[in-house]
């Protein structure tokens, strides 16, 4: 990967993924589209932490302690959240092309830009409940080769974000 970078002649950032990082970003990007697809189909259906904990990490309780008042809003907005994080999922894959097996160099403007943070958001997200990490710091459970390949996902996801965060800080400046 050449991580992001604010672009020098208008504005947007870019980077380069290698064919096997791209691959990982179609599938988890992919996925996440799936998963909302799937939590805007069960509509105002309640997201707990015992029937899905991912679900209930992208779409979490407004009220915490007021269960009531928590399915009304969810009655109102989790349809609509989840077709939109299914929506900033398809900018993800749609701005690494249908190239198989080749790098792809990303050029984003800010809406796309915008998309990839809040899907690489939503993954990480995903990937953070099936490891176990509730808090910074957390290691997660990392007890097999699926889960530490999950975990070095899930790190490599942060210094991805990390990077467009900060070529995002640079081409503002500008």
């Amino acid at each position: 990967m050449r991580p992001f970078r604010a672009d020098r002649h208008g504005g947007g950032v870019h980077a380069r993924f290698e064919a096997a990082e791209v691959e990982v970003l179609r599938r988890f990007a992919a996925e996440a589209v799936s998963r909302a697809e799937q939590a805007a189909a069960e509509g105002a259906g309640a997201a707990t932490a015992e029937s899905d904990p991912a679900l209930a990490r992208l779409l979490p309780d407004a009220y915490p302690d007021d269960a009531q008042a928590s399915a009304e809003f969810r009655r109102f907005t989790a349809e609509r959240i989840a077709e939109r994080k299914a929506d900033n999922a398809r900018a993800v894959i749609d701005s690494l092309g249908d190239t198989a097996g080749e790098s792809v160099e990303v050029r984003l403007d800010d809406a796309q830009a915008q998309a990839w943070l809040r899907t690489l958001t939503d993954i990480r997200l995903v990937l953070a409940a099936g490891l176990g990490i509730e808090h910074d710091g957390d290691e997660g459970d990392v007890h097999d080769l699926e889960s530490a390949t999950r975990r070095a996902v899930y790190d490599w996801l942060a210094a991805v974000q990390e990077f467009l965060v900060h070529a995002l800080t640079r081409a503002s400046r500008r």
